[in-house]
Formats: structure tokens, sequence, C-alpha cells
């Protein structure tokens, strides 16, 4: 439908986020509703390129989805705008120069998220422009949706959010639109191409909304989906096994949408499709925690006093050898050389390196944090952050002193060391279990050997960790 000949049409504004696909999208598809034409908007923030949490590695993934965005826009009849510089004023702009009535966004929950949404109201303020903010875009449901009896504003344990969760059921999804009549007037600049950004990891995948698909498509007709929630070999956290669907960073960037993950996984049924869904529900979790306490971005959600190490003390060299994969505990090393070469990590991994950080070298959780989003495709505030205090015990975790031991992780989660020999290519030629304890191994084996020593004895370490908790 368009304008009469007498009559403009009526245009609005879908400001794309973290919502960067075409399938159940409710910020597209309600900007298509409310007018006859529709302008489909990307802006590149420069506010996150300066606070440094653009990094190279979701910088390629981000051209990757948005080159994804547009090529299914223009199949639609459409295109993608992009535009550089501050989201709100940006966005004011097009609304001039389109003569938008309304812009549809989806709601967030980062600190940057809410100032955005205060920024762009008061930019429209006086446009004659409305804006519509949509819940449960990003998340399955908005992080109000649940809340604990009592008056109180929010689950801060995991399990007690998790049964009202699942008790409500979530939006069906919505089809992809078949048209997108987008003014032509209406500049844009030109797309980046991932082979634009340098910095890159070597194995970083490929993002777009049609990648996402085909990936979740091959990981359940592998019967990854039916084995999800077993122990051992084929489940979630079977590190050599590799298991894990991997969607993360598309759940990031919204080339997915969570809510039809878990209505498509209903489907499957049984208790390990439910175990993947309950990994959907931790995400919205960490979601609810991150809109009522903002600051546990970068302060304790429970504070214990720690007196944690930093590199300005005498800590330096223990964490770049935690950074680079050199802290002698095979387990630790792989997870953080995969990290390295992938921009990603399997989440067996990222806890076991977490909790080595934290509890056995005990180290700021925020030095961890940001070396995380430093490298992480999937790198998001709430899920990163969060999940880094859980390891470090200043989180939601209700045992906050749990130490995750290496070795005995190893044994449970990577019992033939396949995992540690694909990323510690130094260990390759060390058989069996033998490989998670080289310094056991004969001298004349060790000698041959370009690995590191143990950084820190573990036992004696853990139990500082817990005599500085409980002292």
């Amino acid at each position: 439908m368009t304008g009469s000949r007498h009559t403009p049409p009526r245009v609005s504004v879908a400001l794309f986020t973290a919502d960067l696909r075409l399938r159940d999208n409710p910020v597209l598809r309600a900007a298509l509703a409310s007018a006859d034409q529709v302008v489909p908007l990307f802006v590149r923030d420069e506010r996150i390129d300066r606070s440094g949490f653009a990094a190279p590695n979701r910088r390629a993934f981000l051209a990757d989805c948005l080159a994804a965005l547009d090529e299914g826009l223009r199949q639609r009849g459409g295109r993608l705008v992009l535009r550089h510089g501050d989201v709100a004023e940006e966005t004011a702009r097009v609304v001039h120069e389109s003569g938008a009535h309304q812009v549809h966004v989806a709601a967030d929950v980062s600190g940057y998220a809410q100032r955005r949404e205060e920024r762009l109201r008061t930019a429209l303020e006086g446009t004659g422009c409305a804006l519509h903010v949509h819940d449960a875009v990003v998340t399955v449901l908005a992080p109000g949706d649940v809340t604990p009896s009592g008056g109180r504003d929010h689950f801060a344990v995991f399990t007690p959010y998790y049964r009202r969760w699942r008790d409500r059921h979530g939006r069906t999804p919505l089809a992809a639109p078949r048209s997108v009549p987008v003014p032509e007037a209406v500049r844009s600049a030109r797309l980046p191409r991932r082979e634009e950004v340098s910095g890159t990891a070597p194995g970083l995948p490929r993002g777009g909304e049609p990648t996402g698909r085909e990936r979740w498509a091959a990981w359940c007709r592998s019967g990854a989906l039916t084995r999800y929630g077993q122990q051992g070999a084929g489940g979630q956290d079977d590190l050599a096994g590799d298991a894990t669907s991997r969607l993360s960073p598309h759940l990031h960037f919204g080339t997915l949408s969570a809510a039809a993950l878990v209505h498509e996984a209903a489907k499957a049924g049984g208790a390990d499709a439910e175990a993947f869904v309950r990994q959907l529900a931790w995400r919205d979790f960490h979601h609810q925690v991150l809109a009522a306490r903002p600051s546990a971005a970068h302060t304790d959600y429970r504070p214990h006093g720690d007196a944690w190490r930093t590199e300005d003390g005498d800590a330096a060299g223990d964490i770049a050898a935690w950074r680079e994969g050199r802290t002698g505990y095979p387990i630790v090393d792989a997870g953080m050389r995969q990290l390295l070469h992938e921009g990603w990590m399997h989440n067996r991994a990222r806890l076991l390196a977490a909790s080595f950080l934290t509890k056995t070298l005990y180290v700021d959780w925020r030095v961890g944090a940001a070396h995380f989003l430093a490298h992480l495709v999937d790198g998001d505030v709430a899920n990163n952050q969060l999940n880094w205090q859980w390891a470090a015990g200043t989180g939601t975790d209700t045992r906050p002193n749990r130490v995750l031991n290496p070795l005995t992780q190893a044994a449970k989660y990577d019992p033939d060391g396949t995992y540690v020999r694909r990323w510690v290519p130094q260990l390759a030629g060390v058989a069996g279990s033998a490989v998670h304890r080289p310094w056991r191994l004969p001298d004349e084996e060790r000698a041959g050997l370009d690995y590191p020593h143990p950084i820190v004895d573990l036992a004696a370490s853990q139990d500082r960790f817990r005599s500085a908790r409980t002292g």
C-alpha cells in the first residue's frame, strides 16, 4: 500500500539494534503495519567505537550480519539504510529526511541501551514522531514479565526464576515480511565488509541470519539437540565433542530469535530439548538481573570484601600467562587458546577459565571479563559480566565459595584429553589422560615438551581463596 496521488505515503523507521533479522522481528513487523513505507535503519554508533566495545571479532561478524540483512531486504524490494554517528542524532535526521511519524526499536537492558532510549526520546521531542519500544525482541520474555512475590523487582536466584519462566508462553514467532517498501530519497552509507576489519581471530565464524538458520538446522539434524542434556559424550559439557549449538553469536546480534528457538525446541520435546531451553532461560535471567541492577556490569552484585589481585600489583605475570594460555594447566590453556583462535569458547571451558583466574589466582573478575569482551564474538554485557560474577562468587551463585578444580573437571569433561590436544599442540604427543598432568611425565618425555610448568600450586592457591573468603 502506498499513499494516493495527493497524499504522501506514511513512513516509519525500524531502528535495528541487536535484532538483525527479518524472521520473528516484532520491530520490523510493527513498523510495516503502521506505515506505507519503512526505513530499515542501522546506526554505527561512534560511542561504541570510543568505548572500545567494538572489538574486531564483533565488528567483522557485524559486517556479515548487515550484509545479509541488506540482501534479505533487497529480495523484498527494500534495502538497509546505514548511518554513522550518534544513534539519536542520526535517527532524528532520518525522521526529518523521510517525514517518518513513528520510530520502532527493541528494548534492551544494558546501561548503554537504556541511555540510548532516553536520548532517542529527547531527540524526537517536538518532531511529531512517536517512539515505540518493543519488549521481548532480544530476549524470550521481557525482564519485568517474571518477578518474585513480595514486591521485589527481580529474581536473584536462577531456579525459582526458571520455574516461573517456563510456565509463561512466549509469543508465536512471526514470519518474515514478503515486502519492505523503502523511500528512495533516504541516503545510506556504504556497508562495511568483513575483509576491512583487521585483528580478527583466524577461525572466526561467519555471521548473518541465513548462516545462523543453517547452523541451527544442521545442529538439529545432527541429533545434538536430542543429546544436549546428557552427561558424558555428546552432551553440552562434552569439551571434545563440541556438541553445543554455537548459536551464541547469532543470539547476541539477533540474527536468530531466542523466542523462535524456544518455540522450535519445544516441538522436539523431551528432557534434552528442555536442557537447551534452560540455557536460553539463563540468558533471560541475566538480562532481568542487569535490567534491575545496571551497576552489576562493573561492580559486585554480592560483595564479599575481596582483596582481588590486579595487574597493578603482583598479578601481572599470572594474568599474562592466563590470557595467552600458558598457565601450565592444559584444560585452562586449551580454552584460552580456543578463544584467541575462534573468538569463541566452549561454555564449560569458560567456566573453568573464569574459576581459575578468580579463585585459584585470586584475580579481579573484571580483568577476566574485559579480556573476554575483547575477543568474544558473542561478547554480551549481561551474559559475560554476570557469568563472570557467578564464577567469581560475587554474583547469583548460591554457593559463592565453590571452586572448580581444573584437574577434576578435565577428568570429567575431557577424559581422554582430546580437547586439550586439539588446542595445545605442544601436548599433541601425550597420550590419554596423562595430557592433563604433563608435569608428572617421565623426565625424558617432559624435556621434549615446549610447555610451561604450572604457574601456581593448585591446592595451596585454592586454600588461600577459601581462607580469604571465610576469614
